[in-house]
């Protein structure tokens, strides 16, 4: 059986991943001219998907502070988590 602090952890992780992918889908909605896949393949090819990626984490803020204020910690513990995947993500695409 899961502890109930690391499947908080788990939901937490799950809702900032989703969140991150949520920010990039409405920025490329908002502010790009091109389709969903157009826009991805064109920040692969050119090297901006790190932007698009630190662009989505925003919304990982939202989540974070909504989940602080309910008192939530372990749940902000996760969105936490996604934010640092988001940031070796980043990494990972900016020098590879």
């Amino acid at each position: 059986m899961m502890k109930p602090h690391i499947k908080e952890i788990l939901i937490g992780l799950v809702i900032g991943l989703v969140a991150n992918v949520a920010g990039i889908y409405l920025y490329i909605y908002f502010f790009s001219e091109h389709s969903l896949e157009t826009t991805l393949q064109a920040a692969v090819e050119e090297g901006f998907l790190g932007s698009l990626i630190a662009l989505g984490a925003i919304l990982n803020l939202l989540a974070f502070f909504v989940f602080i204020k309910k008192k939530q910690l372990y749940r902000a513990r996760g969105v936490l988590l996604a934010t640092l995947i988001a940031a070796l993500a980043i990494v990972i695409s900016k020098f590879f």
